[in-house]
């Protein structure tokens, strides 16, 4: 008699523990939305980033398939959606360097490099995800 009341006791006090009980108050969940705008890229667009990139020493530490210094492009590209705050903010890294996100080896700055050519340059690594 003593244990069915010692397990009723425990059995209720975890009922009146759980978030999924009867017991407890709701909560009301707020979800916010962000609309994350595709960028459109033309085939002049990418081709030119593609030129781009092979006029530079970019080639010397990244590969389209494999990772050598930094990251394989298409490990970019499955990183990151073709968005236009990514299409910024890589183009951005490109020009600034930095290093954190794929290890400890920083990225050369190309301060030479225009916004407008890193942003194609950008939208042709992008352009590589297969997924």
């Amino acid at each position: 008699m003593k244990l069915k009341l010692i397990f009723s006791g425990c059995l209720f006090i975890a009922v009146l523990g759980s978030n999924d009980s009867a017991f407890c108050q709701t909560k009301k969940v707020v979800k916010t939305v962000t609309k994350v705008s595709k960028v459109t890229f033309s085939k002049a667009d990418v081709a030119a980033g593609q030129l781009l990139i092979s006029k530079t020493d970019c080639v010397g530490c990244h590969s389209v398939q494999n990772k050598m210094v930094g990251p394989a492009y298409v490990t970019i590209a499955q990183t990151y959606p073709m968005t236009e705050a990514n299409v910024t903010t890589l183009s951005q890294k490109i020009i600034s360097g930095g290093s954190g996100k794929w290890g400890q080896v920083p990225m050369t700055p190309h301060p030479g490099i225009t916004a407008p050519d890193a942003k194609k340059m950008v939208k042709y690594i992008l352009s590589l995800n297969t997924k």
